[in-house]
């Protein structure tokens, strides 16, 4: 018997707000958190617009200087974990944790470039003996696993799982099964990112991803027939998962139930979905028959829509799997208001999904204008709907041909 798993709190560090209650108001307000970059910013990249982080102040997470020997993404990710924990009220429980049962999952997708820029320019200008000997514990993609285990006291398992933008959904899946397996009672679990650097946003410029969409308040548009790319974002989401008897014996504040986890690779191209979305459309399968559910429990899916031009196969996976319940399903995509936070893009997504449930909404898809004539889904458009539902799927996927989903009810 699996055991069930419940989400008892969440942090975020997000373009809409680095606290849950700020960042929660935005989503209900369908705003965007897009911005324009100064002029001078990025010399050569075509690409003007990205979410960054707003209200998040160091001084709130960090003494003295000890920031300075975190890549912000780490920073990030620590600030979440923290609000998270927080959140959930465990650190004040009555009911002793055993520090071996409790873990953290927490990835990136890309780590610390910003730090990896910077020391490289000093590098160049000064010499190799100028590099920080923060350098190399700032950048790995672990170090925000190591330094929240080391905050919190988390001696089980230690874990950050990279698969690009699924990062987030993956490392919540694997922590969602440890605990149903029985290895672990509580896991803080996620994504961190902080991307929007001149190495990514040229990069990703020169594969023609980004939007080029000079007003930010329209550049991230999936589903729409004039998408152009996606909008680079950056921060953090991180959530609190526990064992639910354990959980409800502490009257922890359960806010959703994890209840599926499915994934899949394409094997198909480093950067491309498979055309056909069978990749997809299985990742969906096996988290919606974990679950125990039928197609027509779902009520609501977190697509991953990033928007680009492959939206339309995301889409049409979504449209073959639910063929005979279509009409019923709604569909939105959060990283219109958001961008894309890459490897925190899935966190971020679980945990607007989860107080969607609690809340019964569904989120908006801003900017479709003009839906994409091939696409078929019924999309929640500009504003928030009051939706009656009880199971929502969260939907990532990520370069490498990977794909994660995971089923979240209402509890």
């Amino acid at each position: 018997m699996l055991k069930r798993v419940v989400i008892t709190g969440c942090g975020v560090v997000s373009p809409l707000g680095s606290d849950i209650e700020t960042f929660w108001q935005n989503i209900q307000a369908s705003k965007s958190g897009i911005s324009r970059l100064a002029d001078d910013e990025l010399i050569g990249v075509k690409s003007r617009v990205a979410g960054k982080v707003q209200g998040y102040n160091q001084s709130d997470y960090f003494e003295n200087n000890n920031a300075k020997k975190c890549d912000l993404f780490v920073q990030y990710g620590i600030a979440a974990a923290d609000q998270a924990v927080r959140n959930s009220g465990i650190t004040q429980s009555e009911i002793d944790i055993n520090p071996y049962r409790y873990g953290v999952s927490i990835g990136a997708g890309i780590g610390g470039l910003d730090s990896i820029e910077k020391n490289y320019q000093k590098c160049l200008d000064k010499g190799a003996n100028r590099i920080s000997p923060h350098f190399v514990p700032a950048t790995i993609i672990n170090m925000v696993a190591g330094n929240v285990s080391m905050r919190h006291g988390c001696m089980g398992p230690n874990l950050s799982i990279v698969t690009a933008c699924a990062s987030g959904t993956h490392n919540i899946g694997m922590a969602y099964q440890l605990i149903a397996s029985g290895q672990a009672d509580v896991m803080l679990a996620g994504g961190a990112e902080y991307s929007s650097v001149m190495l990514a946003m040229g990069g990703f410029a020169s594969m023609k991803a980004l939007s080029t969409n000079p007003d930010p308040n329209t550049a991230s548009r999936p589903f729409d027939k004039d998408r152009d790319g996606f909008v680079l974002s950056d921060g953090a989401g991180i959530v609190v998962l526990e064992e639910y008897e354990k959980a409800k014996k502490r009257n922890a504040p359960i806010i959703a139930e994890i209840i599926g986890f499915g994934m899949t690779s394409d094997a198909h191209h480093v950067t491309q979905p498979a055309p056909n979305g069978l990749g997809a459309i299985v990742a969906m399968q096996q988290a919606i028959s974990l679950a125990g559910c039928q197609l027509s429990d779902i009520g609501y899916i977190n697509a991953h829509g990033t928007s680009t031009y492959h939206d339309k196969t995301e889409a049409n996976a979504i449209s073959e799997l639910f063929v005979k319940h279509n009409d019923d399903l709604l569909v939105s995509s959060t990283k219109s208001m958001l961008g894309h936070q890459l490897g925190a893009a899935g966190a971020s997504e679980a945990i607007i999904c989860a107080l969607s449930l609690q809340q019964q909404v569904v989120p908006a898809s801003i900017n479709c204008v003009n839906q994409d004539p091939e696409i078929k889904l019924k999309l929640v458009k500009n504003n928030m709907q009051d939706h009656t539902y009880k199971y929502t799927v969260s939907n990532s996927f990520g370069f490498g041909g990977t794909n994660a989903a995971i089923v979240l009810a209402k509890i």
